[in-house]
C-alpha cells in the first residue's frame, strides 16, 4: 500500500512539473504575456532610436545653418 502511494505521488509531482515545464507557468499570470513584452521593448527602443536620430539631424542642421 505504501509502495502504491509513493508511485501515485511521484507521478503526480512529474506531471506537474512536465506541465509547468511546457505551459512556462512562471511569473505573474495576469501580467503581460513574454511575447508582448517583447513586442513592447521593440516599440519602445524603435521611439528611442526615432528620437536620437530626430535630435542627430536637428545639431546637423543647426551647425550647418551658422557660419
Amino acid at each position: 500500500m505504501g509502495r502504491i502511494i509513493t508511485v501515485v505521488l511521484t507521478l503526480g509531482a512529474l506531471s506537474w512539473l512536465a506541465y509547468r515545464a511546457v505551459y512556462n507557468q512562471q511569473g505573474d499570470p495576469n501580467g503581460p504575456s513574454k511575447p508582448k513584452q517583447q513586442l513592447d521593448n521593440v516599440r519602445q527602443s524603435a521611439k528611442r532610436i526615432e528620437v536620437n536620430d530626430q535630435q542627430y539631424v536637428d545639431d546637423v542642421a543647426k551647425k550647418t545653418e551658422s557660419p
